[in-house]
């Protein structure tokens, strides 16, 4: 009876691609066409970004830019390229209010964050500035972090950080110009500092550039006490392997 339903469902309603909406299989997924304009971070990625990198390694390894530029983060991961499919679902899911890509992608980001979690992590989001957040209604980053902390079954702090001043977009901004433009714009709420002590922790961001906002959050964590830290992106800004 059950099964019948389900398939009297899927007549009237058929399963849709979370990207273009052409029918799929499952619940969830993507179309081939998607799929295949989709790069994600599998096999062997670059430990501080998560980027996937070529060949294969036993060991932890880093890709140019994080040798380059050290991150102040333990260890990051990422579930895709910020490129084809990957943009497609960031920009959906940050300003075209499709809130019903959170929970798939939350469940990607577990996959991915699954390395990095302890049973005492900490799960946080990267933070809007109020302002934005009037403009924007509700932060991106904020639904994909409490997703993931309830599908992992983490601890989750909505408001761990502040943004203490707004901030210009970072679009069209080289690394210098992105770095100084989030200096001291992240801090830590006063009223949840506690929280930090000796804890490891999870910042969980939409996506990764040059990790100018993920460092912010970072260096503000660090002088609360958190230890280790790391990050989590759906996407991230890299060339391809």
């Amino acid at each position: 009876m059950l099964a019948a339903g389900r398939l009297g469902l899927r007549a009237l309603f058929p399963t849709r691609c979370i990207a273009c909406g052409d029918a799929v299989g499952t619940d969830f997924g993507l179309c081939g066409a998607c799929w295949s304009e989709a790069t994600f971070a599998r096999g062997t990625v670059c430990d501080a970004c998560g980027t996937p990198l070529p060949g294969e390694s036993d060991t932890a390894i880093l890709c140019d830019d994080c040798l380059t530029h050290p991150r102040p983060w333990a260890q990051g991961r990422t579930v895709m390229h910020y490129a084809g499919t990957g943009r497609d679902l960031v920009l959906a899911l940050k300003h075209g209010d499709r809130l019903d890509l959170v929970p798939p992608l939350a469940d990607w980001m577990a996959r991915a964050a699954a390395p990095l979690l302890t049973p005492d992590t900490l799960i946080a989001p990267i933070p809007l500035h109020r302002l934005r957040l009037l403009r924007r209604r509700y932060n991106q980053a904020a639904e994909l972090a409490r997703a993931l902390a309830r599908r992992t079954g983490h601890d989750y702090c909505a408001d761990l950080f502040t943004r203490a001043r707004p901030t210009s977009s970072q679009k069209g901004k080289t690394r210098d110009e992105r770095h100084a433009n989030l200096d001291g714009a992240i801090t830590v709420t006063p009223r949840h500092a506690a929280l930090l002590q000796r804890r490891p922790l999870l910042i969980v961001d939409d996506v990764m550039t040059s990790g100018a906002t993920l460092s912010a959050a970072t260096e503000a964590a660090l002088s609360a006490g958190a230890e280790p830290i790391c990050t989590v992106t759906l996407a991230r800004v890299a060339k391809a392997p």
